[in-house]
């Protein structure tokens, strides 16, 4: 702990004055208690204010005292007597009181500063984490994209494709075939999204018999702005094929529910 730094701040002055709350109080109480230079410090505020106030007090019990002992004297016999004029505080007095003053309207001012700077401090942090996190999902979005890129551009590829069919004529995709990697993409940008409780599964087909294996599903279509979605296809496909099928997927393709389809060039 920086004790001078400490010290200089300015939280002793309002722990002395009472404008900390409980937490902040306690807290400079075991700091006084592990480092004597800050009790040493609080000895001295206190002194400071006490000789302050002291400076700045009317001392008037001895003329209280006087009063008194005339009013007794009135009380045994009529003598009329002379009020003495009272005595006016000296210039050393409204010093004190001004000092004091000014000490507490300073402590008060550097609290609320105090309290306004930690604010700003907790606001800028916000600002700059919510910056770092936007950063970070940029970067991460701009690596996935040049990956992608790099990938559908491999002279591996071969393109395929799938045109609308008689589920939905208008819709349309690609798939994006590494038959070295046995992987496939499939950009389904050309399709609607599915309704709820529904999802896209793709099919590897052999033409002759035809023969359906299911290679995946579209999962995440709604929330992937992409909506490129990446495959493994260790199968000898003749055809792709998408279908609308129930959350899951099925077992075999819903013929009246196809898509697209595409046939892989011979």
């Amino acid at each position: 702990m920086d004790v001078d730094k400490y010290i200089a701040s300015g939280v002793l002055e309002l722990y002395v004055a009472g404008l900390l709350n409980e937490d902040e109080n306690l807290e400079v109480h075991r700091n006084a208690e592990e480092h004597p230079r800050i009790k040493e410090e609080i000895r001295s505020i206190e002194a400071a204010i006490l000789a302050l106030s002291k400076s700045a007090a009317y001392k008037d019990s001895g003329s209280r005292d006087f009063q008194d002992v005339i009013r007794r004297i009135g009380d045994k016999n009529e003598a009329r007597v002379v009020p003495l004029p009272r005595k006016r505080a000296t210039w050393i007095q409204y010093t004190g009181w001004a000092a004091a003053l000014v000490l507490g309207l300073g402590l008060g001012w550097v609290y609320l500063q105090n309290t306004e700077l930690k604010n700003q401090i907790n606001l800028r942090s916000h600002e700059i984490q919510v910056l770092e996190d936007q950063i970070f999902e940029a970067r991460n979005s701009l690596d996935k994209t040049r990956e992608l890129l790099g990938t559908l551009r491999d002279r591996e590829i071969t393109v395929i494709a799938l045109g609308g069919q008689e589920a939905a004529p208008s819709a349309y995709a690609k798939a994006y075939w590494n038959r070295a990697e046995e992987k496939v993409f499939i950009d389904a940008q050309g399709l609607p999204e599915p309704p709820p409780g529904m999802v896209y599964q793709v099919w590897s087909l052999k033409l002759s018999p035809l023969t359906p294996t299911s290679i995946g599903l579209l999962e995440d279509f709604t929330t992937d702005a992409n909506r490129v979605f990446a495959l493994s296809n260790p199968n000898d496909t003749e055809a792709f094929g998408i279908t609308l099928e129930p959350a899951g997927g099925s077992e075999t393709p819903t013929l009246e529910q196809l898509f697209t389809l595409g046939v892989v060039a011979s």
